[in-house]
Order: C-alpha cells, then structure tokens, then sequence
C-alpha cells in the first residue's frame, strides 16, 4: 500500500534529495521550530556526508500526499523489516533507521505511535494466523481419523493413540482438543455406519424384492420354507454376497410384503371378476326388463296379465334363458315387479279415462260394451301411454258404478211401489162401509175411482193383486177371530155379572186403552212402513258400501275372478232383495191383521159393556159391525 501511494522513484544527485526531503516535510508539519530545524539540517549535513564519501550508492525518493499516507508507509517499513509484535522501539530502530521511509514521520512521538498501533495490529494479525493454522490442524486431524479405514464408531481412544501417536498430524493436536474432537469423530462414524446400514439394508431389501418379483413360482400361498428353497436355487441370489449376508427378520419381513401385496392383486382381481360377473347380471335384468317393456308395448302384457299366461311367451325367449340361474331377482320377481308398477299407475290413469270420457262426452251404462269403451279410448292421443289392464280395471269400475246406481234407481222405485201399495191399503181399510171378506174387486172399485191412492197404482193389474191380498188377509183375521169368539162364549156368560160389578172400573182402563190406540193409529200405515223402509234401504246402503270397498280392493285382480266374484255378489243381492220382499209382506200382513183386531176388540168390549166413547168411528158404525161379526159367528 505504501508503494503503491508513494510518489514515483526518480534518481537525483544528493543535494537534491536532501532539499526535497526537507521541503516535502515541511510542507506536510506544522511550522518547525528553531530546535527541529536545527535537528533536520544535521541530519540533512550527515546523509550529505554520507552520501559524499560514497557517491556510488543512489537512494529512492519518496512523497507523501497526506499525513496517512506518510503513517502507513512507516508500518509498511515495519513490515518489511520483520519487526515482530513483541519488538521494543530500541530494536525496531536498528531495523528501520536507515531506510528514508524511517523519516516519513518527523516527529519521534508520531513514530512511536505508529509503531505500537503496527504492535497491536500486527498481534491480532499473528493471533488469527495461528487460530487459523490451529484450526486447519484441527480439522486435518479430524479428517484423518474419519477417513482412516482403521476407525469405527467402536474404536478406543487408547487404541487410536497407540496406531497413529508418531504421525505428526496426531502430534500437532493439544490432548485436549484432540480427545474432544475424538469424541465428535466417533459420533460421525456411528451415524455414518448407521447411514451406511440403512444404505445397505434398502439395497438388499430392493434387490430381494426385485429376485421375489421375478419368480415366478412364488405365489401368494407360497410358504417361507418354500421361498428359502426358491431363493438357493436362484442364481442371482446365489452371486449376491451382501444379500446372503441380509438379517433375516428384514428378508423375512420383505417376503410378508410381498406375499401381501400378491394378496392384495388376488383380491383386487376377485373384486373385479365379481363386478364384472354382477355387471353381467345387471345386463340381463336390464334386457329382461326391456323384453317386458316390449311385450307392454305390443300389448301382450297388462296389469291384469298373470304368470301362468305369459309364461310360455317368456320361457321361449333368449333372456328370459339367461336371467337362469344367477342370483338376485329372479325372472318371476322383475314380472311380479313390472305387474305392480303397471297397477300402481291405475289410479293415474283412471283420471285420464274419465278425462277423455267426459271430453268425448261418453258414459258408461249397465248395456255398455267394453268394445265401445275401448274405441272411445283409443280415438284420443292419451291413450298411447295407457296400460290394457287398467283400460279394462276401469271399464269394469265403471260399469260396477253404472250397475250400481241401476239397483238402486229400482230400489228406489220399489220402495215407491211399496208405499204406494200401503197407501192404497190402508184406503182399502179405511173404506166406510168396510168392505166385506166376499166383496169382489168390480164391486168395490167404484167407491175408489177419486181417491189419490187409487191414481197412484196406475196398472189395473197391480191394483187387482193389492186388493186379492188384501181380501185373504181380512179373511184370515175372520176365521181366527170366530174361532176364538166361539170358544170364550160360554164363559162370558158365567163372568156376566163380575164384569157388571168391575164395570166402572173396567171403563176407566178403557179408556186409557183406547186412548193409546188412537195414538198409535194416527200414524199411518204408510208413514210406518216407510220409516221401516228408510231403516231397511240404510243398512243396505252401509251394507252396500262394504261390498262395494271390498269390490274396489278386489279391482285389481284378472279379470276372470272378478267378474265371476260380481255374478256371485249379483246372485247373493237377488237372494237378499227377494228374502227382504218376503219379510215386508209378512210385516204388512201381521199390520193389517193387528189393525183389524182392533175393531173386534171393541166390539167385544161394548158386548161385555165397556165404554166406546173413545173411540174414532161412530156408535152406529160399531153397532153395525158388531151385528155382522155375529151374524157370521152363528152362521153354521
């Protein structure tokens, strides 16, 4: 640094050099004092001297810009000079006089200065180096011992001492930092081995498992016996001294991967055998499926189809064959399936019927025809998405629906008929004069011609049947009425005078009695008969709409078993009307009979002397019925 800041060398004659020197230095200092100058001419006259007495010897001349510059050419002289950090000044100062850079500084305590500052640095220069060479000796030592083939992790230190003690790489370590770094060494070469074992143990672990892969006798129900045997035999195995030298817990644990992984390929490939054998099945319940929409749609089958009928269109198709034998739903169970999917939309499909019905303003009657039905039907475009079976399920809900209402239109009319028939009854009973148990229907029928009842029966043939059974039912009480007259006869002449004595007493019972005939005789035989009628046709009715839910539920069946089942309900309905038409007229006729008791009753209570002013018909009126029941009481 200093040569290369000091100014260039040039050769003068002495004289020169010393006037330069001295005007260099005093342009650098402060102004000298009288002492300093005098000091710098005697030195200026001695280097003349010098420089006279040997003129051969030709000195370099240096220049100094600043201060600093003039400092670090003095430590450069030091430098060069070899002065050491422990150097004193006196020592320095035989080094260093005589060269001119030795008056860089022209102050004595500058120099001092300079040379303890090049001291302290120059220390800290040493001390660095030898850190620096420690440190290098250190770590030659330490790659020594970790590249020496001689170490391992398990070497003592005593041992290592009495191998390597004379080599001057050992030497140049203290004791101290050469058993610390002993230590550290020893901590690499066990990881290092460490390093190298599980280096070594995935090599042979690779190379086994590459041995295992390639044999192909090794299966995933192969044996560790038999893997041993396998392996001997095989000739890379055999060359491979590191893989016979492997630990056998790792050998033995490779091959329990490999058996698994050859488990877990056989599993994989039983998976996909068993999908592919589902998918296989899957396809033909798909086309089975297909097969039944086909046969939908050429009308072959409905909801209403059964199993038995289509069984043999179905066996003699390929996939009905091929739905054989594999589990899971069976060809019968997709038909079952279709059957009822195709009944579940009946409902739906109902409302489409009446839909198009009512558009095509068509109903359906107790004479309808199912071929009428189904033309009206299959003339709209809806009906391209419609079942048969649920076309024809609602044919027969409809037609039901029709015969219904027909039965009971003609329930209705009988019942008309039946209280027209008591109306005109009870004008037959009502008749003033009564008419007589010999009275023919000629005779009588005059007196009637302007009654309602009589208008009401408009067939002359009915109102002959009302009045013939009438007669018989009047006859009827007659005779069971002489019969029983005839039999009290004679005790009414024995109890003569004890009904003479319970007479005012007699005369109150009847008048109660006749009280509560009136009563029950101003309801009318009509009114009567049809509060018994309303009962009846209510529990038909509640009957009927049983029949009728179980009728619904029943709907769904073929088409046979319901229409045989409606023929039998048809059948049980006749057989039930007619026993009821029965049970009516036996009602009617123990009625009338009731009712023309009455009369003689009171008949035979004026006999015996009971009281008759509570009664509804005249006293001429039963004086003259009670002659007649005598006079056909004593007739022979």
């Amino acid at each position: 640094a200093a040569a290369a800041t000091a100014a260039a060398v040039s050769e003068e004659p002495p004289s020169q050099v010393t006037v330069n020197q001295t005007a260099e230095v005093k342009a650098v200092d402060a102004p000298v004092t009288s002492s300093e100058s005098a000091v710098i001419t005697e030195s200026t006259a001695s280097v003349e001297v010098k420089e006279e007495e040997r003129p051969e010897l030709q000195k370099k001349t240096y220049k100094w810009n600043t201060k600093e510059e003039a400092k670090q050419a003095f430590k450069e002289l030091l430098k060069e000079k070899g002065v050491a950090s422990n150097s004193s000044w006196e020592q320095a100062m035989k080094l260093i006089i005589n060269d001119p850079r030795y008056s860089a500084l022209p102050k004595l305590s500058e120099k001092k200065q300079a040379f303890n500052a090049y001291k302290v640095q120059t220390e800290k220069e040493e001390k660095e180096e030898a850190r620096i060479k420690y440190k290098e000796s250190k770590e030659t030592f330490q790659r020594f011992l970790e590249n020496n083939e001689k170490m391992t992790s398990t070497t003592r230190y005593k041992k290592a001492e009495q191998m390597f003690s004379e080599l001057e790489v050992w030497s140049c370590v203290p004791e101290r930092d050469r058993l610390e770094i002993y230590e550290d060494v020893l901590f690499y070469l066990a990881k290092k081995e460490k390093e190298q074992a599980k280096q070594l143990r995935k090599r042979n672990w690779e190379a086994l498992k590459n041995i295992l892969d390639n044999m192909a006798n090794v299966t995933y129900r192969t044996t560790w016996s038999e893997a041993q045997q396998y392996l001997l035999d095989n000739p890379t195995f055999a060359e491979d001294e590191e893989l016979q030298n492997m630990d056998k817990e790792d050998a033995l644990i490779c091959f329990e991967e490999h058996i698994r992984a050859l488990e877990k390929e056989e599993e994989e490939e039983k998976q996909k055998t068993l999908l592919r054998e589902r998918r296989r099945q899957r396809k033909n319940r798909e086309s089975f499926q297909k097969f039944l929409d086909e046969l939908h749609d050429h009308g072959q089958l409905h909801s209403m189809s059964s199993w038995m009928e289509m069984y043999p269109a179905l066996s003699s198709n390929m996939r009905f064959a091929s739905m054989l034998g594999q589990p899971g739903s069976t060809p019968l169970d997709l038909f079952k399936f279709y059957v009822e999917d195709l009944k579940a939309r009946y409902h739906d499909e109902k409302r489409i019927i009446k839909d198009i019905l009512k558009d095509k303003g068509f109903s359906v009657e107790v004479n309808t025809s199912f071929d009428d039905f189904g033309s009206v039907i299959s003339s709209d475009k809806r009906a391209t998405t419609l079942d048969a079976g649920n076309i024809k399920l609602a044919f027969n809900s409809l037609l039901e629906k029709a015969e219904a209402r027909e039965r009971e239109r003609e329930k209705e009319e009988a019942r008309k008929m039946k209280r027209k028939e008591a109306a005109f009854k009870t004008m037959l009973k009502q008749a003033t004069p009564p008419l007589e148990p010999e009275a023919s229907w000629e005779e009588v029928r005059e007196r009637f011609l302007k009654e309602s009842a009589f208008e009401d029966v408009t067939l002359e043939s009915e109102r002959k049947r009302i009045f013939k059974d009438f007669m018989h039912v009047l006859e009827h009480e007659c005779q069971h009425h002489h019969s029983k007259t005839k039999k009290h006869s004679k005790k009414s002449k024995k109890h003569h005078r004890k009904r003479s004595r319970s007479r005012s007493a007699s005369e109150s019972e009847d008048e109660d009695y006749h009280k509560k005939k009136k009563r029950s005789q101003s309801k009318s035989p009509s009114e009567r008969s049809s509060s018994g009628e309303s009962e009846r046709s209510y529990k038909k009715s509640k009957k009927h709409k049983k029949k009728g839910k179980k009728r619904r539920h029943k709907s769904a069946s073929p088409e046979s078993d319901s229409e045989k089942k409606g023929r039998d309900r048809d059948g049980k309905r006749e057989r039930d009307s007619e026993k009821d038409k029965e049970n009516d007229k036996s009602r009617a006729k123990s009625r009338a009979e009731s009712k023309q008791k009455s009369p003689k009753r009171k008949a035979a209570k004026e006999e015996g002397g009971w009281d008759t002013s509570g009664s509804e018909l005249s006293e001429g009126e039963l004086e003259k019925r009670r002659r007649t029941l005598l006079e056909q009481l004593d007739a022979p």
